[in-house]
């Protein structure tokens, strides 16, 4: 939520606005005084990675009543306040719209008790609303993310992964509770990124005999040597018959039934807390940027709406629409209409539960009916966290739609050396969290090996190929420059040319400046950063950070950047630099990274079905155009793109596309940190609807 708070008192700033801090929530609306204050450029410095949220937040019974929505009222007319920015879950939105729709009357009311004049009335006439959705839970319909979702992933995920190893020791089994009262978004996910044996949602309930069947499972996975069990439920799971599914309960069932070593461990608050990733600051600054944007445009007609996030575009909805689409999900639950409750959590929801169907359940072999095809699955080029999460989903849906799947060891080169072996459903349990790449990559392109692979490819039959990996990608920047006065941190990153990790690093870490390739940039740019950075000094802010992409430029290296900001320095704030090197590819891979690999490499395999499944042309199968392509996020959808297209559009030389999305970003950091930029305000065009169905597939994670 801070870096809500900071993208929204900024950008207001920029814009030439007074922003106000209303502290503790409507509680602070209604009480008014000292929990309404102006808030400055410096108030929101150094919050970017802080949790929670550095403004408060109350549950507010005043503010439900009429008469404390009129002391709420009073107390904006005094200041002049018209625009509210409201960032909290479908309550808090729901309220503010109620607030929205009674100013007028509340206005009026003032008038004739005679705080206000009438003058003020008309000066004030309407209230404009916009709203953030910040909710771990992700329940909010219409917006693919919440803010804090992501964080809460990682504190969940990192302590999967700890027990992990603990229960490996041990042979045990863990019931992990995990929070959602009403939805299932978080145990869902986290058992797709861990692999878990069995999950408890709201939503979807266990069907009928469920008892049995999750037993069988258990005993099945043991007899296969898998030494450890993870079952996750949602805090308000339910059976079908709308009654609570505890994990006590889980537990009983588990020892009684089968005997085994079982722990329970519940999550609670600490899902809610610690310091929030790189994509809740990233996603938070840039709603904060456009809640400002939308209500300066906002006239007296335009419904309340919340800004949201379909696939890396931010969007604005009606606000109601989409409360009262979250209710109704309630109401499906509540009738017990549970497909329905899942539909209207909307597709990537129900993509998720199915996508966690399919890699959780093997059918026996007799049920699977054969294609007699086989699929290679080779990682190339560096490695990247994510990468066995994909092989395990690869291998897995390849076996359920009856194919025989091969691993091909150690990339390009393995495979002309025949390094391919058959890969079972069982030999990819427990990839999801293992960093780097288990099948082995190398950097070596096919060219050279042509003949060879090719001779290969025959030898084992195989009919498709998936290639997981291609120009570098990596999503971990882990750098942080608090505490420490007057000092500028000068850090490289890597991605080859491509600058999107220092420009998004930039962005969640609220660095100074990003020095990148796409954007050229000469020694008078350099020399305006050190001003600013001087200037920044004498400030309450002391110390800057300064992100430069390793191939931004041939002689402004880093070690130029770093001599040159310490000259110019010298005597208002001294240097350190930090190259990060290798240690972005390592590590755990992060929650997203693990379920985009999973669900980009389930819905890969579904297409190299369908394509098999093609009926052949007379003769010797040609290669046709769009049986090699490349998925992918494109806007707001996956979409597969036949190579030959992608040539054109790439850059080559670089290994780069030739127009990057992210550019598009590039200005918020700027602003963010003070600087005069321009930006390019999101397609303004009228609130979308809320989720329409259409054809093509949201990319949503």
């Amino acid at each position: 939520m801070n870096a809500a708070v900071r993208a929204v008192v900024r950008m207001g700033i920029y814009v030439g606005a007074k922003v106000y801090f209303i502290y503790e929530g409507y509680q602070g609306l209604v009480d008014g005084g000292s929990n309404i204050v102006e808030a400055d450029w410096e108030s929101v410095s150094s919050i970017l990675q802080v949790g929670g949220t550095i403004i408060g937040s109350a549950r507010c019974k005043d503010f439900r009543s009429r008469e404390g929505r009129l002391k709420a009222a009073h107390n904006l007319v005094q200041l002049g306040i018209t625009n509210l920015c409201v960032i909290g879950g479908d309550g808090s939105l729901t309220g503010a719209n109620i607030f929205r729709k009674e100013w007028s009357g509340l206005l009026e009311e003032l008038a004739r008790e005679g705080k206000i004049n009438t003058e003020e009335v008309q000066k004030h006439g309407y209230l404009n609303v916009v709203g953030m959705v910040g909710s771990i839970d992700n329940d909010f319909c219409g917006t693919d993310m919440t803010i804090g979702t992501d964080s809460a992933l990682h504190r969940i995920i990192e302590v999967v992964d700890a027990i992990m190893t603990t229960a490996q020791s041990h042979q045990r089994t863990f019931v992990l509770e995990v929070m959602g009262r009403h939805c299932g978004y978080l145990a869902l996910v986290s058992a797709l990124a861990c692999g878990a044996d069995w999950v408890f949602l709201p939503e979807s309930p266990p069907e009928e005999g469920w008892q049995e069947n999750m037993c069988i499972k258990l005993s099945e996975n043991r007899a296969r040597k898998k030494r450890l069990n993870i079952l996750i439920v949602a805090e308000g799971a339910i059976d079908t018959q709308n009654k609570p599914i505890t994990s006590e309960q889980i537990k009983e069932l588990v020892v009684t039934q089968l005997g085994y070593d079982t722990r329970v461990t519940i999550l609670g608050h600490v899902q809610r807390g610690g310091t929030p990733s790189a994509f809740d600051r990233i996603l938070a600054s840039r709603m904060g940027v456009e809640a400002v944007v939308a209500l300066l445009q906002a006239t007296p007609e335009t419904p309340a709406c919340v800004v949201s996030l379909s696939g890396n575009q931010a969007v604005r909805l009606p606000l109601m629409e989409c409360v009262q689409m979250t209710q109704e999900v309630q109401k499906a639950m509540d009738e017990r209409r549970f497909k329905d409750a899942v539909q209207l959590r909307g597709r990537s929801f129900e993509n998720n539960l199915n996508t966690y169907k399919r890699l959780a359940i093997k059918l026996p072999d007799s049920q699977i009916p054969k294609s007699n095809c086989n699929v290679g699955v080779v990682n190339v080029g560096a490695p990247a966290a994510g990468m066995n999460a994909a092989v395990r989903a690869a291998v897995r849906v390849g076996i359920a739609e009856g194919h025989k799947m091969f691993a091909v060891y150690d990339g390009f080169e393995g495979f002309a050396k025949g390094q391919v072996k058959e890969i079972g459903w069982a030999d990819v349990g427990g990839w999801t969290g293992q960093g780097g790449s288990i099948l082995g990559t190398k950097r070596t392109l096919p060219g050279k090996y042509l003949k060879d692979i090719a001779a290969q490819m025959r030898t084992h039959g195989i009919n498709a190929l998936l290639v997981i990996g291609g120009f570098e990608t990596c999503d971990r920047i882990k750098q942080s420059a608090s505490g420490t006065k007057r000092r500028v941190f000068i850090i490289e990153t890597m991605g080859g040319y491509c600058g999107y990790l220092a420009n998004m690093g930039a962005l969640a870490a609220g660095a100074d400046a990003a020095y990148i390739f796409e954007e050229p940039f000469d020694i008078r740019d350099l020399q305006s950063n050190v001003e600013h950075l001087t200037e920044k000094m004498k400030t309450t802010i002391q110390r800057g950070l300064v992100l430069r992409n390793e191939s931004c430029s041939v002689n402004y290296t880093t070690d130029f950047i770093y001599q040159l900001y310490s000259e110019e320095g010298k005597g208002v704030f001294d240097c350190r630099k930090n190259v990060l090197g290798h240690m972005q590819q390592g590590g755990a891979p992060s929650p997203f990274d693990r379920n985009f690999g999973t669900k980009i490499s389930a819905r890969a395999m579904q297409w190299i079905s369908m394509k098999l499944k093609e009926p052949a042309g007379r003769g010797k199968r040609f290669v046709s155009d769009d049986s090699v392509c490349v998925l992918g996020i494109s806007k707001r959808n996956l979409v597969f793109q036949p190579v030959a297209e992608l040539k054109e559009e790439t850059d080559f030389e670089h290994r780069i596309p030739k127009e990057q999305w992210w550019l598009k970003l590039r200005p918020l950091m700027k602003i963010l940190a003070k600087y005069k930029a321009s930006f390019e305000v999101s397609d303004a065009g009228p609130l979308e609807p809320v989720q329409p169905r259409g054809p093509e597939e949201p990319a949503t994670i």
